[in-house]
């Protein structure tokens, strides 16, 4: 019996995310997804700000499915950050919304705490999504310092389509 009202509770996320985010002013479309030659651009520019303040990043930029488009990890960045950055693009794409959204919400409480209930939702700032034309087309990531840190070096990279 828990199976099926963990699944209902789970059918009913889901419907209610996109509303959520069209309510939070989230897009709620996807476009043509990010190619690699873009990809590489975006990625540049967040390697660029992460070594203007001397930060060491992972950086990953991933289609509108979530899946990776480009990679980079500079030099003595921490092991562990690979897969987070490549999370956070992969969390920003799917849901439609910056990985602060969720972070933010955590830190709210309350209601608050059933985004650890979604399934590959990453509550840590530093993925989002990639915008070209009003429309969604994929999502950076980026992980190596503070969650600010990270989400700056996101931020410089997203710009690029802007």
């Amino acid at each position: 019996m828990s199976r099926y009202f963990l699944f209902v509770a789970l059918v009913v996320v889901a419907a209610l995310v996109p509303r959520a985010a069209a309510a939070q002013g989230q897009p709620t479309m996807y476009g043509p997804s990010v190619v690699a030659e873009q990809a590489k651009t975006i990625a540049a520019a967040a390697v660029a700000e992460a070594r203007k303040n001397q930060w060491t990043m992972a950086i990953a930029i991933v289609d509108t499915a979530g899946d990776l488009v480009y990679f980079e990890r500079m030099d003595h960045t921490q092991v562990g950050s690979v897969d987070i950055a490549q999370a956070k693009a992969r969390s920003a794409a799917r849901f439609k919304r910056p990985t602060k959204a969720f972070q933010d919400a955590l830190a709210a409480g309350g209601e608050g705490w059933r985004i650890l209930s979604l399934e590959g939702a990453v509550a840590v700032e530093g993925g989002i999504p990639l915008m070209s034309g009003g429309k969604i087309v994929g999502a950076i990531g980026a992980s190596g310092g503070t969650s600010q840190q990270d989400g700056v070096t996101a931020a410089a990279g997203a710009a690029t389509l802007k």
